[in-house]
């Protein structure tokens, strides 16, 4: 049966009534997650208040702000520190488009692999640190992709290791970054000093045109790199599991393909997203891909893509509201015998 999901452009400069109603409806699921393990687990208030001070001080008075809207509570404070949470792990593709022609500026690309029951939908548009920040929404206040009105654009995707150690979930790393840096040098320079909780690689790309792709796991030295396309691993396939059943191998060929190898134009590259192998359909298995978005920095604009429906925004005037998706049925699995 095809799958239904509400995507919600909530336009709110300081947390509210708007992120309250966010919290309200999202709260059952995250609470269950955080405490899957047990409420001992996880680590307490105190040492997760140290690690936000310690390391991403400007965010406190948000963070006081939200803990203070979800109710006030423990388990919500910690919660919402993403202090050593329990494990992340999504597909996803990315890369830096550049024009072939020099005619205009380039654009981050990126495809969302997850499951649809595990999406919040909720691009938030905000002002929280002084700037306009819009990003797709995770873990309450976290980021998986975004941009700023500097113009600098980021995303995130898995980087193919599931150890986990002492940091912080990487959606609330991403929007760190984008609430306080306006270069990607600026943001190299919040990766290499903010303990990330597990491995991810995350694309930055500015309105002077510079671009970096950083991979940060809890235990390796965050490393900048140049690469232009990436999937679900760094360095190499260190999950081959992971890697086989996301089509990660395949689809960073496909992405090296469409923005380096044999480089289109942007519409092109664009249509590329929501087709196989870029584009996945294992919806039931966690590794669907639920959304693509086009960051173009020099316009401040943003696209969503969804193979009948595009969504475009400006950081410049973000507009609340909805669009509905309905995913199609995953394909029937080949069996031999």
């Amino acid at each position: 049966m095809p799958i239904h999901q509400r995507f919600t452009a909530l336009v709110e400069d300081e947390p509210g009534e708007a992120w309250q109603a966010l919290f309200e409806r999202c709260w059952p699921g995250y609470r269950d997650w955080y405490l899957r393990s047990g409420v001992f687990e996880r680590p307490g208030y105190l040492d997760c208040r140290r690690a936000l001070r310690q390391h991403m001080p400007e965010l406190v008075p948000i963070w006081e702000r939200l803990v203070e809207l979800a109710g006030g509570s423990d388990i919500e404070a910690r919660l919402l520190s993403l202090w050593c949470p329990p494990a992340y792990i999504a597909g996803c593709s990315q890369g830096i488009w550049i024009d072939p022609t020099h005619q205009q500026g380039p654009a981050l690309l990126r495809n969302y692999d997850y499951s649809p029951a595990l999406l919040e939908g909720n691009w938030l548009a905000t002002r929280w640190c002084g700037h306009q920040v819009l990003a797709m929404g995770d873990c309450l206040w976290g980021a998986l992709d975004g941009m700023n009105e500097a113009g600098l654009a980021a995303s995130l995707s898995f980087g193919g290791r599931n150890q986990a150690g002492k940091g912080f979930g990487i959606p609330l790393v991403v929007r760190y970054l984008l609430e306080v840096a306006t270069t990607v040098e600026e943001a190299c320079e919040v990766l290499k000093r903010v303990p990330v909780h597990m491995s991810y690689t995350i694309t930055l790309l500015d309105s002077a045109c510079h671009w970096a792709t950083v991979f940060v796991g809890p235990d390796i030295a965050t490393y900048v790199t140049r690469r232009r396309a990436v999937s679900n691993f760094q360095h190499q396939v260190d999950w081959s599991q992971h890697a086989k059943a996301t089509c990660a191998v395949e689809r960073l060929v496909a992405m090296q393909q469409v923005v380096v190898e044999q480089p289109r134009p942007l519409s092109e590259a664009t249509a590329a997203l929501l087709q196989p192998p870029l584009f996945q359909m294992r919806y039931r298995r966690g590794y669907g891909t639920l959304y693509s978005a086009v960051y173009q920095p020099a316009h401040r604009s943003v696209d969503l893509l969804w193979q009948d429906q595009r969504w475009q925004q400006s950081l410049l005037a973000p507009q609340a509201g909805e669009r509905d998706i309905v995913f199609p049925a995953d394909p029937p699995e080949v069996i031999l015998s």
